[in-house]
């Protein structure tokens, strides 16, 4: 059999974009000159401490981590919409944006709580002293404890996240742990996780994958087969490369890119808050809906399918890199990718000037993008080239992604409503 070569990766989620994408834009926040913002510095050294806290005292768990950040910045979106009468718009928001990631990252890291305590001293001490600085802290820190009781036990803990699973017995198509460590099953208790703004953990649950004897399944197996496997002889250097890179967390690997956006943005301290708050929340219920759609239909990993499958079975097949423990429709690379490329594009525009990104699981290796969509389009690439997802669960991942995120943004106003 000849080796297939990669489909292209236009998707339906396109046309999704382009048809809500005025929806999207005036309901949410509208897109705003990349000029710096006077107060800039104050959310840039809050993000980066974010970053930092999670990145040494986080959970294992990615939908934990991103909780964090949702937490944090929704508390300072909430503290930062609303100015008290005779209070200095630009003091009282930076001392509230300040105070409610502070108290939600001590509270939930109190292991970084001493480089948490040096940062705000030190934004703190850049600002004017008077009435609006402490009312702006004192608001932050209410904001962040309001939201903190509020989502008191969403079952977003990795306890409840890496809930136990009852694996089926082994029939075709069915998830079956995975070589080499047969691991149970992960993530399994994120579709029993309180949403964000999801009205129900299952309301954009995804039709079925292509049918076992399909066309597109056939077509699936095959690129796999040749693209994915860890000795192929048809994968490029390159595609490589771009499989290895996006391996990795992507709530790691778009860290950077969300920062871009953050400076380059052109918002005040309360249009930042808001974009952060809201890729965060729209990231989380994606990863609630992303489980719900991989235990409704628990399809087999291409591994399982490849060496016990009808379709030309192998037993020594082997992928590129290890298949994570949980099913493979959909894709959780693409639906991040999904709807963090909805939501940058809503909020500041489908392209930005050139930025350089590097991944952890490919070190030496720097990647350019001009556009958000560039990313998405290597996410796709990357999970087959890697051998743990079909190009459909991928493509499906990003559809899930977009419309969770148009979710969030549609509904964007209740949410980041002050308390």
């Amino acid at each position: 059999m000849s080796s297939p070569r990669p489909r292209p990766t236009a998707l339906p989620r396109r046309t999704l974009l382009a048809a809500g994408a005025a929806t999207l834009l005036t309901t949410a926040v509208a897109v705003r000159p990349a000029v710096a913002a006077p107060s800039a510095a104050t959310a840039l050294t809050w993000y980066d401490a974010t970053a930092e806290a999670i990145a040494a005292a986080g959970a294992a768990t990615q939908i934990t981590n991103s909780r964090t950040w949702a937490v944090a910045w929704l508390a300072a979106a909430r503290a930062t919409r609303a100015v008290p009468a005779g209070a200095g718009h630009g003091t009282f928001r930076r001392a509230a944006l300040s105070g409610a990631v502070h108290r939600a990252l001590v509270t939930l890291l109190p292991g970084r709580a001493e480089q948490l305590d040096a940062t705000l001293r030190q934004t703190l001490a850049a600002l004017p002293g008077g009435p609006a600085r402490e009312r702006g802290l004192s608001e932050g820190r209410r904001q962040a404890d309001l939201l903190l009781a509020e989502r008191q036990g969403d079952g977003l803990d990795p306890a409840s996240v890496d809930a136990p699973y009852r694996v089926k017995p082994a029939a075709p198509g069915v998830w079956q742990p995975t070589p080499p460590a047969y691991a149970p099953a992960a993530q399994y208790g994120n579709r029993l996780a309180t949403p964000f703004l999801l009205p129900t953990q299952s309301r954009f649950r995804l039709g079925p994958p292509p049918a076992l004897d399909s066309r597109r399944y056939a077509e699936d197996l095959a690129e796999v087969r040749a693209y994915g496997a860890v000795g192929s002889t048809v994968r490029t250097a390159r595609q490589t490369e771009t499989a290895t890179f996006w391996l990795g967390s992507s709530l790691t690997l778009y860290t950077r890119p969300l920062r871009v956006a953050l400076a380059r943005s052109g918002e005040d301290v309360a249009g930042q808050a808001r974009l952060v708050a809201l890729f965060h929340t729209a990231l989380v219920d994606t990863q609630i809906a992303t489980s719900d759609t991989k235990y409704a239909y628990e399809r087999w990993r291409p591994v399982t399918a490849l060496r016990t499958g009808a379709l030309d079975p192998d037993p020594a097949w082997t992928p590129l890199h290890t298949t994570p423990a949980h099913p493979d429709y959909p894709s959780g690379h693409n639906t991040y990718a999904g709807a963090a490329e909805t939501v940058l594009t809503a909020l500041t525009g489908p392209r930005t000037a050139p930025f350089e990104l590097t991944s952890p699981t490919a070190p030496g290796v720097t990647r350019t993008y001009t556009a958000w969509r560039q990313l998405s389009a290597d996410n796709i690439d990357a999970r087959v080239f890697s051998g743990i997802h079909t190009r459909s669960a991928d493509e499906a991942g990003l559809v899930l992604g977009t419309r969770v995120a148009r979710h969030t943004l549609r509904n964007a106003g209740p949410l980041l409503a002050a308390r």
